[in-house]
């Protein structure tokens, strides 16, 4: 895919009235559990967990980079 379509395809986060100021904070962390959850219920019954796409979407769109690569550490060393 090359980079021009990547910028096409691109859509930012929409409004969410849960969490209406500036600071989106607790916008990109709820997206991040909601898609861990998603995915991990999906995964658990055998179905395909593509309808979870959105909330990755929305994260990747929200969260600094920086907090989604110390949260995927974190998560990983974390016994469940």
């Amino acid at each position: 895919m090359s980079h021009e379509e990547k910028l096409k395809n691109y859509r930012t986060a929409p409004f969410d009235a849960r969490f209406p100021n500036t600071n989106q904070t607790r916008n990109c962390y709820q997206n991040y559990l909601d898609y861990h959850r998603c995915n991990k219920a999906l995964t658990a019954k055998d179905k395909d967990p593509a309808p979870c796409e959105w909330y990755h979407r929305v994260y990747k769109s929200l969260c600094p980079i920086a907090w989604v690569c110390s949260c995927t550490r974190l998560s990983n060393s974390t016994p469940h």
